[in-house]
């Protein structure tokens, strides 16, 4: 009974912080980021304000909180790659698996929500500026990784900001295509060619890359 009850409560929890995120979304979507108050969104989701700080500890959060984890995908995937895996490979399948799901951390979502979320944070200069601390975070995290199992913390922090910026450029082109036009699922049709080739020029250091004539 314990264990059910227990159960209950945390799906109730679940509910109740999915509600006021949905309501924070809604708001934010409708009249920017800026122009609404927590006490809005604790009064249009029927809670305290209190609550909303108890489920999200700020307004940012509010939008961070449920994609803040993405950040570190690439440190993840070095942290859990195969035996005989090679940190570019990995960070390069999981990129792969990621479009293959559509995930929407790399902009495939048939559905507009993580594209709008998207605008709304290059729109919001205390989202943008947030957005930018956590994918700093990121890369240090997966350099740090790198470092610790290499010993060399210079080159592991070349390489970690080399994997993050391929992750990044393949991400912006994936938002640029839709926003031109382009379905998700076109996209996603020759995205592992495209993340073959960007990682690709990752994992050969550049070597002959943009050699002057």
């Amino acid at each position: 009974m314990a264990d059910q009850a227990m159960g209950l409560r945390e799906r109730k929890k679940l509910q109740t912080a999915r509600r006021i995120w949905e309501t924070a979304v809604e708001l934010f979507l409708e009249r920017g980021f800026d122009a609404v108050s927590v006490q809005e969104i604790a009064e249009a989701a029927e809670v305290s304000k209190m609550t909303v700080f108890n489920y999200f500890g700020s307004k940012e959060d509010l939008v961070f909180l449920p994609m803040e984890e993405h950040f570190g995908d690439a440190a993840r995937a070095v942290r859990e790659r195969r035996t005989g895996e090679s940190a570019v490979a990995a960070v390069r399948r999981q990129f792969v698996e990621m479009t293959e799901a559509r995930d929407p951390a790399v902009g495939l979502h048939p559905e507009p929500l993580s594209r709008q979320l998207r605008q709304l944070v290059l729109e919001t200069p205390a989202l943008m500026e947030r957005a930018i601390l956590s994918a700093q975070k990121g890369t240090r995290d997966l350099a740090a990784l790198l470092a610790e199992e290499t010993g060399d913390a210079m080159l592991a922090t070349v390489a970690a900001a080399m994997l993050s910026a391929a992750r990044n450029a393949l991400i912006e082109e994936h938002h640029a295509r839709i926003a031109a036009g382009e379905s998700a699922d076109q996209v996603a049709a020759d995205a592992a060619e495209r993340a073959r080739q960007a990682f690709g020029l990752v994992e050969k250091g550049l070597s002959g890359y943009a050699v002057k004539a």
